[in-house]
C-alpha cells in the first residue's frame, strides 16, 4: 500500500492553495490534520458567516456536502470545492424536499424554520434557517403564538421547545451520530469521573441532554470548556471537536462520550471523516469535485440563509 508522506502532502496543499487563490474552511468535526491546515475552522454558523465575507476566488469546504452548498449559495460567483462529494449528512438525508413540501402543505399558515443541515432544495422551502448556535435566539424573535414548523432535527426542535415554551411542529429527522450516545455509558463515565462536566450537543436525545452541565453547539461547548474552572469534561458530540478542545485547553482532560453499539470509545461521523489530506490535495490540484446549485433553487435558498445571518 502506497502511503503518501504527510509533510509532503501539507506542503503540496499550501502551494496549490497559493496557486489557486484558495481559502480552506473546515468544520470542527474534521480530522485534526485537516483542521490544522485550514485557514478558518468553525461550526456551521461560523463557516456560513466566513464564506459570505470572503474575497478569495476559490473556497474549499472541508465538511459535508450541505456546507459546500451553503457556501455556493452565498458565493455564486466563486468556485466552491469539496474534498469528497460523497461526504453527505444523515440528518439532511432524513428530510426529502418533496416530502417536506407536502408536510408544509399539511400545516398551512405556519412559518417554516429549518436547520442548516438540509439540502439546498429544503432551504428553498424555508422562511429562515438556524444552526444549533442561534436556533433559540432566532425562534424567540417570533411572537409566542407564531405557528412554526421546525425541521428536520426532532431533538434540536424538542430542545428549543423546552427552553422557549413553544409548541413547534417538528419534522421527524435526526443525526445518526448524536442519536447513538448511550445514557448508561455516560452515567458510568460520570461515576468514574465525578468532577467532570458533561457537554452535550442539542442534536442528542432528551435524556442525554438532561444530564448536561452545558447544552450547546460545537462552538458553545468549546467556549464553555475554555472558560470553565473544571479540568475534566465528558463530551457528547462528534469526536472531532476534541482536537480543538485539547489544543485550546492542553491542561484539561476531554473524554469522548461513547455510542450505544459498544464498538469504540468515541462517536465519529463517517461522512465527515471521508475527507483526507490526499483528497484535499487532489481537489485543489484538479479543481474538483466542484459544488453546483441550480440557480433558481439557489435564489430561493439564499433568502432564508441571509435572514439567518441578519438575525444572528
Amino acid at each position: 500500500m502506497n502511503v503518501e508522506n504527510p509533510d509532503m502532502l501539507r506542503s503540496e496543499i499550501e502551494q496549490l492553495k497559493k496557486e489557486r487563490g484558495a481559502v480552506i474552511l473546515a468544520h470542527y468535526y474534521q480530522k485534526g490534520e485537516i483542521q490544522d491546515l485550514a485557514d478558518y475552522i468553525g461550526d456551521s454558523l461560523a463557516l456560513a458567516q466566513i464564506a459570505a465575507g470572503l474575497d478569495a476566488k476559490v473556497i474549499v469546504l472541508c465538511g459535508v456536502h450541505f456546507m459546500g452548498e451553503t457556501a455556493k449559495i452565498l458565493c455564486p460567483d466563486k468556485t466552491v470545492l469539496v474534498p469528497d462529494a460523497e461526504a453527505g449528512c444523515s440528518l439532511a438525508d432524513s428530510c426529502d424536499a418533496g416530502e417536506f413540501a407536502r408536510f408544509i402543505e399539511e400545516h398551512p399558515g405556519h412559518t417554516v424554520i429549518s436547520y442548516v443541515n438540509t439540502s439546498a432544495e429544503v432551504k428553498a422551502l424555508t422562511d429562515v434557517l438556524v444552526t444549533s448556535s442561534n436556533a433559540r435566539k432566532i425562534v424567540e424573535t417570533f411572537p409566542k403564538d407564531e405557528k412554526i414548523i421546525f425541521g428536520p432535527d426532532r431533538n434540536l426542535g424538542n430542545y428549543i421547545n423546552s427552553v422557549t415554551g413553544r409548541d413547534m411542529v417538528l419534522w421527524n429527522g435526526a443525526c445518526h451520530v448524536h442519536e447513538q450516545f448511550s445514557l448508561e455509558k455516560i452515567l458510568a463515565l460520570k461515576a468514574e469521573h465525578p468532577g467532570a462536566k458533561i457537554l452535550v450537543h442539542p442534536e442528542c436525545k432528551g435524556p442525554v441532554q438532561r444530564l448536561a452541565d452545558k447544552v450547546g453547539s460545537t462552538a458553545a461547548l468549546l467556549n464553555y470548556a475554555k472558560e470553565s474552572d473544571a479540568t475534566e469534561f465528558i463530551v457528547a458530540t462528534e469526536s472531532g471537536i476534541l482536537h480543538q478542545m485539547r489544543k485550546d485547553c492542553p491542561e484539561k482532560t476531554f473524554i469522548p462520550a461513547p455510542p450505544e453499539d459498544g464498538t469504540c470509545a468515541c462517536n465519529e461521523c463517517s461522512f465527515m471523516k471521508l475527507n483526507t489530506l490526499v483528497k484535499l490535495r487532489d481537489c485543489l490540484r484538479d479543481m474538483a469535485p466542484e459544488v453546483h446549485v441550480d440557480p433558481a433553487v439557489a435564489e430561493r435558498a439564499r433568502k432564508p440563509i441571509e435572514r439567518m445571518l441578519e438575525l444572528s
